[in-house]
Formats: structure tokens, sequence, C-alpha cells
């Protein structure tokens, strides 16, 4: 295609003399002669920059510009054009959705590209929208072909030719030999694997339904979908997963857990992997954990001030519990990896019962519970203790056996780690004596009690500054004002500035989402003497809750306060956590086990 002259484009620059009739003539005698894109030869002979150019175009062609350094391209737009067509054509789809489909071209005189993209568009019922973007713009989202989407998009079609089929009508699984070689399916398993670490995913599911297979990866906490899979490649896909993990791949009615590894570079990968089975197939979830665990830090995962004075002050007993609650991922498992690195020295033993293993430490003793050989929390706890450990961590108390056992770890001069399904600091008390703690017991051995919760951090690169409306500054002076003194005073203010997510223009920084990672927000109960005095009296939430107060307690809702008047994250972001976490406040307790 680099042959073809934009005459109408050649024509403009001379009319408004930005190039003479000779110089122009020069400018596209040499492109054809040495094969190259006339908009790329006035680029390179100076006449107008890449940006100008795309300008220039937009203005000329009456077609609007779009800019792909700041728009991220959708990659379910990817699925409606194959990389060959927009390779050949110099046009890429970047949006899709509500019956259309926008596509960004190089040359709008193209008739032959813009023919081909009437006919695709025309083929799939979409409308299409034109935009101009510039040279680099195209080549930088040309590359993302190669990322998921295209690397699925080329194995199903080497599947499809294998089977002498169109892509969209595979009837055949592949054979178990064929699934554990350099087989299509592989490099789709592995283009999803690539895509969920590129993208900084939490979680990859992969739902089979009756007519497709539906893949999503969880960003920053949101679930989104990014691919569909032919049904009949379903099982070939679960079954290379079960074999990378060590799963039974002919048991398919109960659910497996399992993990595997790879390597990207030099990091490696840890996958837990999760079937579950369901009426149209086999679901699987991959929790991609964190290969820099090593380099998680309690003030990176939020804990700061008078947070962190709490804690240090709760790791630094010889004895005692620190419990950690919230909502299935909330975070938790990530703050006690935290601590557990912190606690890590040669002096120092630590020993952890897990379920499963989420981080790797290196230099702690870690053992992952099998219920159904009877190696439970219970029966594991009682091991440990046998171990001469300082330090034991206990994934989870879940039943009245584990939390008695706890205590005693504890009354016998061991700090005891572990979470609890509460939804606040203060719903542990109640919820250990539920289970049967005896509350005389409760006061020496329970050191700090830490709820929690996650925000989106906002994208630094792209993030914009406002000033609080009045609705906002109310809500703003109301938290401030319910904070312990010390804690408020910086932020105390006649006006505060907000920093809102970029939803028009965000960078590729955060991928186009205008957020990048999380944060936790926290509050955190002491034990006090005045709070012994009420649990050993007539223990209720509300005289907890007002102690709790007078002692200068900081809510999980205060805490994100502070961290959206930081300008890490979004009044609107933390507003919907909390709603969320109210939610789950409004939920019988058998429903948060």
């Amino acid at each position: 295609m680099a042959g073809k002259v934009p005459q109408t484009l050649i024509n403009e620059l001379v009319r408004i003399s930005r190039l003479s009739k000779a110089d122009a003539d020069a400018l596209v005698a040499g492109a054809l002669k040495e094969g190259k894109d006339v908009g790329a030869a006035i680029i390179e002979s100076g006449v107008m920059s890449d940006a100008e150019l795309a300008k220039f175009k937009s203005d000329l062609y009456r077609i609007p510009q779009v800019d792909l350094e700041k728009t991220e391209p959708d990659p379910n737009a990817f699925q409606e054009i194959s990389e060959d067509v927009a390779g050949f054509y110099r046009v890429v789809p970047f949006a899709v959705g509500g019956g259309v489909l926008k596509v960004g071209i190089i040359d709008p005189e193209d008739i032959n590209a813009l023919e081909a993209l009437k006919f695709i568009s025309s083929d799939k019922g979409l409308k299409l929208e034109k935009f101009v973007i510039t040279y680099k713009d195209f080549g930088a989202t040309l590359k993302k072909f190669k990322s998921l989407t295209g690397e699925v998009g080329k194995a199903l079609q080497s599947i499809a030719e294998e089977a002498g089929k169109e892509v969209g009508g595979v009837e055949e699984e592949l054979s178990l030999d064929q699934i554990t070689a350099e087989s299509p399916v592989t490099k789709v398993v592995s283009a999803m694997l690539n895509y969920g670490i590129e993208s900084r995913a939490s979680d990859i599911h992969i739902e089979p339904f009756d007519d497709h297979t539906r893949v999503r990866f969880r960003i920053d906490g949101i679930l989104q979908s990014v691919l569909n899979l032919p049904k009949n490649l379903h099982m070939s896909v679960v079954t290379r997963i079960k074999i990378l993990s060590n799963l039974k791949i002919d048991e398919m009615r109960v659910p497996q857990d399992g993990r595997f590894s790879i390597f990207q570079g030099k990091m490696k990968f840890d996958f837990r992997v999760s079937t579950f089975p369901t009426k149209a197939g086999e679901k699987v979830v991959m929790r991609i954990l964190d290969p820099l665990s090593s380099r998680i830090d309690l003030a990176m995962l939020g804990v700061t001030g008078r947070s962190n004075e709490l804690l240090q002050e709760a790791i630094q007993r010889p004895f005692g519990i620190i419990l950690i609650t919230g909502p299935t991922g909330s975070g938790k498992s990530t703050t006690i990896a935290g601590i557990l690195k912190q606690m890590n020295t040669e002096e120092i033993n630590i020993v952890t019962l897990e379920d499963p293993i989420e981080y790797f430490i290196d230099g702690v003793n870690q053992s992952q519970t099998h219920d159904e050989i009877g190696y439970t929390f219970a029966n594991g706890l009682r091991s440990i203790l046998r171990q001469d450990p300082d330090v034991v961590m206990v994934g989870e108390i879940r039943d009245r056996e584990t939390a008695g056992l706890a205590v005693q770890a504890a009354l016998t001069g061991h700090i005891v780690l572990s979470t609890l399904h509460t939804n606040d600091a203060l719903g542990v008390i109640p919820r250990l004596v539920d289970m049967g703690v005896e509350k005389y017991l409760l006061p020496p051995v329970l050191n700090l009690a830490v709820a929690q919760r996650l925000l989106r951090r906002l994208c630094p690169t792209c993030k914009i500054k406002d000033m609080a409306n009045a609705a906002e500054e109310k809500i703003i002076s109301d938290a401030l004002a319910a904070m312990p003194a010390p804690i408020a005073a910086p932020y105390l203010k006649p006006h505060h500035e907000l920093y809102r997510p970029n939803t028009k223009n965000p960078c590729k920084e955060c991928g186009g989402k205008a957020f990048k990672g999380r944060i936790a927000v926290f509050e955190m109960l002491k034990m006090t003497d005045e709070l012994e005095k009420i649990i050993l009296g007539n223990l209720s939430a509300s005289a907890l809750r007002e102690e709790a107060h007078r002692q200068g307690m900081s809510t999980m809702f205060q805490d994100g306060i502070t961290k959206v008047l930081d300008g890490i994250s979004s009044l609107e972001e933390l507003l919907e956590v909390a709603q969320s976490a109210r939610d789950e406040e409004e939920k019988p307790l058998a429903m948060s086990q």
C-alpha cells in the first residue's frame, strides 16, 4: 500500500504553499521509487510533524481525529478486524459497542481500505465510524494485535484450518497429545496468561455458557470482559490448564484446586487455579500471585501514621493475637504477608498454616492444609505448636476449635496472626465470643483487631485536580470533625482540593482505566483497660463503639478521607467502597463467612 498517492493531500499542501509543485513532485517520485508511504515521506522531509499531519488530514477530509496515546484501545475491537487486514490497509479498530465499530485510519483517500472497512462492518452488522490517527499511534496499536486477542485469533484460525472448518465452527476437541504439545490451544492459554500479567490482573475467569466461553480479567478489583472463545474449545482450554496445574483431567464433577508457575523474562509468576463444575461445563478461576511479594512493605499497602504506630506496637509485644478482618478480596493476605516480611529475621521462627499458600516468603516455614486427609487448621495448629514457633500464622479462624487453639497459643507466649470474617474491627470481639472464646480470655490475648478494604489508586500520570463542591465539602468536613484532632489537623482547610479520575482522556500509563493499582484503608482497635471493662461487663456493640471513638480510633472511612485528600484515590471511589461495606453489614452473618 506504500505506493498509493494521496493526491488531494498533495494538492492541498501545494495550494497553501507548504510544498512547491516541484518539491511535491520530487517527494512523491522519491517515495514511489523507494517504496515508501507518501505520508511518511512528508513527515521525514520535515514539511509537517506526525501530529501536524494528522490534524491537517482531519481538517482536510472532515474526519475527526483521535489520540490513541490517550485512549486505550478496547481489546474487544481487535476481534472485529484481523491483524493481517489491519496491517495491509493501515487501519486499526480501537472501540466497539452499541452497534458501532470505531476505526483509526492513516490515509482517508485509500479507496481500497475504505471499501474493505465498509464490507467488514456491514458483514458484522456494525456501523462504521472513521477517525484519523498518527503513524505513531498506528504502529503502537498494531502491536497490540500481538497480545491477547491477536494471538488467540491466530490460534483459533490454526485450529480451524487443522479441522478444515470455519473458526466459529470448531467441533472436535483436541487430543491430549495435541494439548500437551505446542498446539494452538497452548497458544490460547499462553496468550491469556501473558495478558493477565501485562494488564496487572489479579484473577482470570474462564466461564462456559451454552454457546460460547467468556474470559474476564479482574483489574484493580473490577471484572472486565475481554475475550469470547468458541464453546467447543472450552474443554481443551480447561484441560490444558489442568495439565499445567497437575489436576485430574478426567474429573469434572467436583471442584479441584492446584497451582503452577511461569516465567516472563526473569520474573516468576505463580497462578493459583480453582475449577468449579457448572451446568455448561467447568468454570476456571486463576489467581495471579504477586511475584514481587519480597518487595511488599506496610507503607506501600497503606499502613501509615497512627495505623502504623498501633501495628508496630502490637508486633513488638511478646505474645498475643493480631486479627485482620474483611471480606474476600479485601487484601487481608497481602497485609499479613507484609507483617510477616517485617517480622522475618534469623532470630524468629515463623510457621504458617494456609489454605492455600498465596505468597512464598523466604525464611518462613509455610504449610498448606488439606481438609480431605484431615489436615485442618485445627489439627495443623496443634502440630505447629510442637515446632517451637515464635510467630504462628493461621490462614483463617473458621470454627470454635481453631479459635480456642489460637487463644491458647497466644496465652502460652506466641504471637498469632490470623484472619476473621467480620465487617469491622469492633465486630471481632462479639464474633470471637460467639465462637466460644470466654470473655475473660479476650483482653489478655487480643493485641489488635484490624479491618480493611481496598480503594483503587488514581493514575498518578493523568489524574485531574479539582475543587470540592458543596456536597463534597460537607462529607469531608463531617469526616474530619469525627476524627481524632491530631490526625485531622493537617487536613483542616476552608476549601479542599480533590483529585479525580481522568475518564475523558486517560493515559497509556494506566491502560486507559484512569486508575492504577490499589491501596488499603484501615481501622485498628487496640485493647485497653476501658475496653476490657466493657467486655467483662455488659458487652454491647454500642458501648464498644463509643469507647473506641473516645480512645481515638479512626474508621476505615476516615482513613479513606485522608487518602483522598492526599490525592491517592478519589472521593467517588471511597463512597462506592463505603456503600459496599454498608451492604455487607446488612447481609446475614452466614453470608459473610
